[in-house]
């Protein structure tokens, strides 16, 4: 019987082990995760306001696990022994035959000061603490920004940013102190957000116009201070920082023997196989893939890759061709408390639509339909 280990219990797990099982896998499936728990991060946004909970965003998989047949180990990966299809961690070892790589990526913290800042979708305490910041500042400069990985462009995620802080306007409105805060969003593109399109970016800045929210673009950040941003334009005072840096690699990937991008993600091909390397896929945000420079990382395409390597892993067990292939399309609702509009963009069209409060609606009915699955109990 053969052992496919699937390391990480994120989006691109979860997803893997359900293609699997569904693509009639009927072997061992062992996933390895700090937890068996899948964190919801797109809804951070709402945890300001008070609409979101850990115990909201935390999901308990044990029911997931059973009803799939997963063995789930607590532990992280520590290194791998291609050659003998070993995966090493804090505890041990753990044999496989295949391997999909699902562990997520890490934040780049070499900006000198990152300390001082928030980072929002690093998860639940740094955005606690900056929710728990907010509510204690009587008035104040509050500084959102995102940054790249200048090895790779595609590594960043900036669209929280612009949620939290489209949030963070809504709700200091509603408290009636929106007045005592001046709202300022940085960033080293002169149009941040160019990969939603350019009409996406016209919007996104129109409505920082329309909130009072100023702009510092253009200028790449020198350092983060307790009271301000500091870039080659200039300084932005602040007493509180909200920040997303570019994004690279898991930190074992360096050591793994599995071939890397520049910017220290895993290589995968159109099939998510890393090149070179039999029996090993990559799905979600540890992999580097080929596409626009456009393409998104976000949990979407991380269920799309991660669909694509399950189902190329069965066919490869059945002496099949590796013949599915991922589609690149980039889907966002930027919401913004109580409003929210849609960005679309594929290889033929981009596009943004403004529903205003139905948008928001949909965001959250889309949270509970995703997550309805996952939070159901052990059972039929």
């Amino acid at each position: 019987m053969a052992k496919t280990l699937i390391i990480g219990s994120g989006f691109a797990g979860c997803t893997a082990v359900r293609t699997l099982r569904k693509q009639g896998y009927g072997d061992d499936i062992t996933v390895l995760s700090p937890a068996p728990e899948l964190f919801y991060y797109p809804s951070l946004i709402w945890v300001p306001a008070g609409q979101r909970t850990e115990a909201h965003l935390r999901i308990d998989l044990r029911g997931f696990f059973a009803r799939h047949r997963v063995e789930h180990l607590a532990g992280t990966l520590t290194g791998l022994d291609v050659a003998g299809r070993t995966a090493r961690t804090e505890s041990g070892e753990i044999a496989y035959d295949y391997l999909i790589v699902a562990s997520g990526g890490r934040y780049i913290r070499k900006l000198p000061g990152i300390e001082h800042a928030h980072i929002a979708c690093a998860g639940w305490g740094p955005t606690k603490a900056f929710s728990d910041r907010l509510a204690a500042l009587e008035g104040g400069n509050l500084v959102f920004g995102f940054s790249g990985n200048p090895k790779e462009p595609a590594a960043m995620r900036g669209g929280p940013v612009f949620e939290f802080m489209f949030g963070t306007d809504t709700l200091l409105r509603r408290q009636g102190r929106r007045e005592r805060f001046k709202l300022t969003f940085f960033s080293p593109a002169a149009r941040p957000g160019q990969r939603m399109g350019d009409k996406a970016v016209d919007r996104l800045l129109g409505q920082m116009a329309k909130r009072d929210i100023a702009t510092h673009l253009g200028h790449k950040p020198q350092r983060l201070e307790a009271d301000r941003v500091v870039t080659e334009g200039g300084e932005v005072p602040a007493d509180l920082i909200l920040f997303i840096p570019g994004m690279t690699g898991p930190a074992w990937a360096a050591d793994s023997g599995l071939p890397l991008s520049e910017g220290g993600f895993l290589k995968g091909d159109a099939q998510c196989r890393v090149p070179d390397t039999e029996g090993v896929w990559v799905a979600g945000d540890a992999g580097s893939f080929p596409g626009p420079e456009w393409r998104p990382k976000q949990a979407h395409m991380a269920d799309l890759q991660a669909e694509t390597a399950a189902r190329n892993l069965v066919a490869h067990m059945a002496g099949r061709p590796q013949s599915h292939t991922f589609r690149t399309e980039l889907i966002c609702l930027v919401d913004t408390l109580n409003a929210g509009s849609m960005v679309y963009r594929d290889d033929k069209r981009s596009l943004m639509v403004g529903a205003g409060a139905p948008m928001h609606w949909m965001k959250q009915a889309f949270e509970w339909h995703y997550l309805r699955d996952y939070r159901r109990p052990a059972g039929p």
